[in-house]
């Protein structure tokens, strides 16, 4: 639905991202670009642990990869996600030939 580049910005603007099954995220700055993971119980988990939940990557060894922190993946969220995030402040969104538009209310 969103780009690399607009979900690395709203992952830097502090968007809150609790992790569940299906969710789609990259991995930025580990030589895995154009890779995208999706969250399964049976190739990559959430573990959930006091310092954090964490990224479990189930039998992909060939990645060298067992956890990742959550904080070092980046989202991909689904247009449903987007659209419950921002709740009553969008007003529409409309397709255009180059990407979308998307309309927000801003403070009440």
């Amino acid at each position: 639905m969103i780009s690399f580049d607009l979900a690395q910005q709203l992952h830097e603007a502090g968007l809150r991202w609790v992790p569940s099954e299906g969710d789609r995220f990259v991995l930025p700055d580990r030589d895995l670009d154009g890779m995208v993971f999706t969250i399964s119980e049976m190739v990559v988990e959430v573990r959930r642990s006091p310092v954090g939940d964490l990224i479990a990557f189930n039998g992909t060894t060939e990645w060298a990869l067992d956890a990742i922190e959550q904080a070092e993946t980046v989202w991909l969220p689904r247009e449903a996600q987007l659209r419950e995030l921002l709740d009553t402040t969008l007003l529409s969104l409309a397709r255009l030939d180059d990407g979308w538009r998307c309309t927000v209310r801003i403070g009440d």
